[in-house]
């Protein structure tokens, strides 16, 4: 009997153990899944200083990044395309980098634009102009858009608007120092380019 007593004794304390055993096991084996989902959900957080203040930015997906990307890539072709002032030197500045942006198409424009002259009265008349995007639309199957921008002319005389509507289709690259995004601006076309405003300035 004694001898039973003590058999199921040790019996138990084995099963004892191996249970507490098993459940450090299954703990370890619960915190280390708890720390993994926990890991995945900050990678998926950044945080940017705003003056000194870290503040919060989730990631999006990549598909989501690049159509900024394309925004961001035909918004400034434009910006160097357009930006032109009474200065040789400027214009061909400007000019060379947005054609690291482009293809031929791109190419084509600026020759028919050149070859009108327009550039030469830019100088002779001392005009300046800006544009600012009004909004652009990428359609996510094709990646044709069409931009929407406003030019500004100024010279010593007046100045004028005009609305401006183009074309073309984006093409991913690789990435370079004259061409960041990766992308292409391939069919480039003028649809549209009409006078809104033109304002003479009092000259006394």
């Amino acid at each position: 009997m004694l001898l039973q007593k003590i058999e199921n004794k040790i019996r138990l304390a084995v099963w004892v153990s191996v249970g507490s055993f098993v459940t450090s096991i299954l703990i370890v084996i619960l915190i280390l899944v708890f720390t993994n989902i926990q890991l995945d959900k900050t990678r998926k957080n950044i945080y940017v200083l705003d003056e000194a203040t870290p503040i919060l930015a989730k990631q999006v997906g990549t598909e989501a990044n690049r159509m900024v990307e394309y925004q961001s890539h035909v918004n400034i072709f434009h910006l160097l395309f357009w930006t032109l002032a009474p200065d040789d030197k400027m214009i061909k500045r400007n000019i060379g980098r947005s054609m690291y942006l482009g293809d031929e198409s791109v190419h084509a424009e600026y020759n028919n634009i050149s070859e009108k002259g327009f550039y030469n009265q830019l100088i002779s008349s001392t005009t300046t102009v800006t544009i600012e995007m009004d909004s652009v639309n990428i359609d996510p199957a094709t990646l044709e858009f069409v931009y929407y921008g406003t030019q500004r002319f100024e010279r010593e005389t007046g100045v004028s608007k005009r609305k401006i509507k183009t074309t073309g289709v984006l093409k991913d690259v690789i990435r370079t120092d004259n061409n960041p995004h990766g992308v292409l601006i391939t069919q480039y076309l003028t649809l549209e380019n009409k006078s809104i405003s033109d304002e003479r300035k009092r000259l006394f």
